[in-house]
């Protein structure tokens, strides 16, 4: 244990200490510093804030409270910017191209700003999809005393003619509806209206809420963290204590790699999985145990995903938006009966400073009369709703969402789309029929650039009422609020001469979620031949930050990370 307050300063000692650094200290006196807080362990805050997206507006004030729990433990914060992308807003543009990429672009400025200005310990915080792996990414290659914040979930809008519960999933369905003349202009504009009512991540288990889930489950943030509404005090409080928590794990010389072992890593997946999460935390998970060093496989998630059910009635399949979670206490309780189970890893320590065993130990049931997690006896799906396919059209493995209302198996004919916008008007026109399986390529991590999220198409799926009648496979990826029968992150991807890059219309396709397997229905020698024929597309990105993600990703079947073997 770290004793002393010096001890604690092995890395702003060096930017602030003696009279050769003079200048660095009138640098920071400029800044706020005053003579004592040269002496303090220095407390790097990041922050997400942004009025680019409502998932992030409320951060800046987030971040103050962190510093100020920072400062009242005896350390000195110095809170400090990021990035943020909206994918509720570049959904279905070229736009969208840049979300996968900001992941990085965020955890690499994170790392540069920590490393370069001498922090001590770092509490990041974040509020969207693509910064919250981003931020425990960059934690984990600094290895630092960190903690990491959620900034909570929205609350829900409510529609003012049903008095129905609304949120982003709503609007991208009601297009779909609209498209098929169940719903009229005006109708339209009031979902559009309604459904997003103030800051906070968006309402359902999407890939947001997954993330931070997934990232208390592992350790990283305080108990509760993930199950608390963005505009609530008990978020404020969050941060402050997330502060004081950074200064107790200096003291205790506890760092990330104290925390995110490969069975805390376990441990998120079987959160993530009773929980209904998004196919995006398979993504996330590889590209952040990737960050710590520590061997996570696509094969881990189905070895974890026989024995975990799923548990939560929760969106977008489900019943309930997260609020409601939060009402009934959150996660731990149900990280308590996962433990009792022997489905968790109680050994793993966390930012508390105390192990996951000893953090639950007298964390209360749930209330007998919800029904927003169910019981063991009684559960949404016996065992995971994350597939891990494979096959001749994905031979590296590729992603499916299953919960099992679409059914467990499906073969149809191919209906192929070089792009997610040309897939999104067939869909809405009418083109795109019962028995087909819509192949959208070229939208992998290389060849979008960027592995959009498709989760404009699959809305309209489901909003033209085809959800159980029709497929939709891609190299891109979904939208944590995408539902139906769906499988992403195909790799190899069309761009590096996958098999779905020769996939013609009419190809009989199965989907196999019991013996998860996804097959082109086509003899050896006419995969041969046109495999044979198949020549790379000239990329149409040369310059810039969508050229340089190109040239260095890897598969999405290892997380589509830029940093490996560099």
């Amino acid at each position: 244990m770290k004793d002393t307050q010096d001890s604690m300063r092995s890395f702003s000692s060096i930017v602030v200490d003696g009279p050769d650094r003079a200048p660095n200290r009138s640098m920071l006196r400029a800044v706020g510093f005053k003579d004592n807080d040269f002496k303090k362990p220095i407390v790097g805050i990041a922050s997400t804030w942004s009025m680019v997206t409502p998932c992030n507006m409320h951060i800046d004030e987030l971040a103050r409270q962190a510093g100020v729990g920072t400062d009242a433990a005896g350390g000195k914060s110095i809170i400090f910017g990021t990035i943020t992308v909206s994918d509720g807003i570049s959904m279905g543009t070229p736009g969208m191209r840049y979300s996968l990429v900001s992941r990085e672009v965020i955890a690499d400025s994170i790392e540069t700003v920590a490393g370069a200005e001498g922090f001590d310990a770092v509490v990041a915080i974040g509020g969207c999809d693509k910064n919250m792996p981003a931020c425990i990414m960059a934690l984990a290659r600094l290895n630092r005393p960190s903690v990491f914040v959620y900034g909570g979930t929205i609350l829900p809008g409510i529609h003012p003619g049903t008095g129905h519960e609304c949120d982003i999933v709503s609007v991208f369905e009601a297009v779909g509806k609209h498209a098929n003349g169940n719903l009229d202009d005006k109708g339209l504009k009031t979902v559009e209206s309604c459904s997003i009512p103030g800051p906070g991540s968006c309402g359902g288990m999407y890939t947001a809420n997954t993330m931070a889930s997934a990232i208390e489950a592992l350790g990283m943030s305080l108990p509760h963290s993930s199950g608390q509404i963005a505009i609530s005090e008990e978020k404020r409080e969050d941060c402050r204590k997330a502060g004081a928590a950074a200064i107790a794990l200096l003291k205790a010389g506890i760092t990330p790699k104290d925390i995110m072992t490969r069975k805390a890593f376990e441990n998120a997946i079987t959160v993530s999985i009773a929980l209904g999460g998004s196919t995006n935390a398979v993504l996330h998970l590889l590209a952040m145990a990737h960050s710590i060093g520590v061997k996570l496989e696509l094969n881990d998630f189905e070895r974890i995903g026989r024995k975990v059910p799923v548990l939560g009635d929760l969106k977008p399949s489900g019943k309930y938006g997260v609020s409601h979670l939060c009402r009934i206490g959150g996660i731990q309780p149900l990280m308590k009966m996962l433990l009792d189970e022997g489905l968790l890893h109680g050994e793993c320590m966390t930012v508390t400073g105390k192990t996951i065993a000893e953090n639950l130990k007298h964390v209360k049931a749930y209330s007998a009369d919800q029904d927003v997690i169910r019981p063991f006896s009684n559960p949404i799906k016996k065992d995971s709703h994350l597939r891990i396919l494979y096959g001749n059209l994905a031979k590296e493995g590729a992603v499916a969402k299953i919960s099992g209302k679409e059914g467990l198996t499906f073969t149809g004919k191919a209906i192929v789309f070089e792009s997610e916008e040309n897939a999104l008007k067939a869909i809405l026109d009418g083109r795109v029929k019962k028995g087909h399986v819509i192949v959208i390529r070229n939208e992998g991590p290389r060849g979008g650039p960027g592995m959009r999220e498709m989760l404009s198409p699959t809305s309209a799926v489901m909003g033209k009422g085809l959800g159980k009648d029709v497929a939709l496979i891609t190299d891109g990826r979904f939208s944590g609020g995408s539902h139906g029968f769906v499988v992403g992150h195909i790799t190899p991807e069309a761009a590096t001469g996958g098999l779905i890059a020769v996939v013609k219309n009419g190809d009989p396709i199965t989907i196999d979620a019991i013996k998860n397997k996804i097959t082109l229905d086509l003899t050896a020698a006419e995969i041969s031949k046109r495999v044979k024929a198949w020549k790379p597309k000239k990329s149409t990105v040369t310059r810039g930050v969508l050229a340089k993600y190109a040239k260095l990703v890897t598969s999405a079947s290892l997380g589509a990370v830029t940093d490996k073997d560099l």
